[in-house]
């Protein structure tokens, strides 16, 4: 666990005393994932993208290209949408080495016995859509490392959605806007969009941040 220290003096009736109060930091961790199809009881993860931010710094990227699950259907319109065919998703890694190395990261963070120690997963729509593969992607692949921690070992019961915030902050808005993509919501938020690098996990995560540090405030609209 990181924390951080705070000093203060009080006045006390045998003369002044220190205190030291300690507050461990926020992580925050940004996520997309691009799958083989919609199901994730049938369907797996190709690509793996996050964002480490600690107290709004980014502190580390994760991305990964992972070969989906050898039972995994794979569905050539689900590749489509991210530009993959069946024939890169061979040269891609192993399952079991982006477990590794994204719970190798993790644990620079996160103290995962800790019950008050856990990072906030934030994705875009992915409380109805990443959230189940990203589950079930640790969950299979913990059971082959034996005692390694599960997946609410490493993150907070409850998601946060950007799309669900989002949806809030646009109340007013949402009725003249054609859709509710990640594309077009971060147009309405006058965040810049380049339409060649959608469905790409790492630039879907670097425009969820955006949108996510507008509609809770952290910066305005431009």
């Amino acid at each position: 666990m990181i924390y951080i220290y705070k000093a203060f003096i009080l006045d006390a009736l045998d003369g002044p005393k220190m205190i030291i109060i300690k507050n461990n930091i926020m992580l925050k961790v940004f996520y997309d994932l691009e799958t083989t199809g919609l199901n994730p009881k049938k369907n797996g993860i190709h690509q793996i993208a996050m964002l480490f931010e600690l107290d709004d710094v980014v502190v580390e990227k994760l991305n990964f290209k992972v070969k989906p699950h050898p039972k995994a259907k794979i569905e050539d319109e689900a590749l489509k949408v991210s530009g993959t065919t069946r024939e890169d998703l061979l040269n891609y890694l192993p399952r079991d080495q982006v477990y590794t190395s994204i719970v190798t990261a993790l644990r620079k963070y996160i103290s995962p016995y800790d019950k008050r120690d856990k990072a906030h997963l934030i994705g875009f729509n992915n409380r109805s859509f990443d959230d189940d593969f990203f589950y079930a992607f640790f969950k299979q692949d913990k059971e082959s490392i034996a005692g390694d921690p599960f997946f609410y070992a490493w993150f907070w019961m409850c998601p946060l959605d950007a799309i669900v915030l989002a949806h809030q902050y646009l109340i007013e808005r949402r009725s003249n806007m054609p859709n509710f993509k990640l594309a077009t919501v971060a147009r309405e938020l006058g965040i810049p969009v380049d339409d060649s690098r959608l469905h790409d996990g790492m630039y879907d995560v670097l425009l969820t941040r955006e949108i996510y540090k507008i509609v809770v405030g952290l910066e305005i609209e431009v």
